[in-house]
């Protein structure tokens, strides 16, 4: 049976477009690199972003990847994390599956500091019990880290816990820590990489999550 539920952020609770993407191509154009359109960037949303960074780079230093995340920082923090959108139906979910006596959490590979402003600021943070991102230093930005050290902070049964995302990093992050997984279709994984991923199910948007689950424990 289900009894604690862990959500992504980007393209699971949030729509992050307008903010991550603006800010990558701030950190490339103040290097002096042209940076791809908007459209482009679409498939940074989700992997850890130094990942991202480095392959935007090519075969550059790390010295020069780590200057571009600085920049990306600098902007994401005092603009970017706001450049963002809720999901439609995302507080009733919260909501419904609080009413049958989940426990919610989020686990996301964004560092911590952005994480928690960001739930406040749409007002989702006192539906959470624990929140848990990765250090600026990089340390649990892969999902498998991240999800095991949420488990053993919060003393979560991995056979009771079920991870809600969006790209295939949350499908296999979870898998790799015992959990089951759900992928959903509205963010920023495509089709294929969601079915490749194989989650125990997709579902289209926010409402069809409480159902999943509830087979989960079928």
């Amino acid at each position: 049976m289900i009894r604690n539920v862990v959500f992504d952020l980007d393209g699971t609770l949030t729509d992050p477009r307008l903010g991550i993407t603006r800010c990558i191509r701030f950190a490339l154009e103040s290097m002096g690199r042209k940076a791809p359109r908007d459209d482009d960037l679409l498939w940074c949303i989700g992997p850890p972003l130094r990942e991202s960074f480095a392959e935007l780079m090519g075969g550059d230093s790390k010295s020069d990847v780590e200057q571009a995340l600085i920049l990306y920082r600098q902007r994401f923090g005092e603009t970017g994390m706001y450049e963002n959108d809720l999901y439609n139906g995302i507080p009733s979910l919260l909501a419904e599956l609080l009413g049958t006596g989940h426990r919610l959490f989020v686990g996301s590979s964004k560092p911590t500091v952005y994480v928690r402003p960001i739930l406040v600021h749409f007002g989702l943070d006192h539906w959470f019990e624990g929140t848990l991102g990765s250090e600026l230093d990089g340390t649990n930005s892969d999902k498998f880290d991240l999800l095991r050290s949420l488990l053993a902070e919060y003393s979560l049964d991995a056979g009771e816990t079920v991870m809600i995302g969006d790209r295939r990093h949350d499908i296999e992050g979870a898998r790799s820590a015992g959990m089951a997984a759900i992928a959903v279709a509205y963010g920023y994984g495509s089709g294929e990489e969601l079915r490749e991923a194989a989650p125990d199910a997709i579902c289209a948007k926010p409402g069809d999550i409480p159902a999943a689950i509830e087979a989960l424990g079928a």
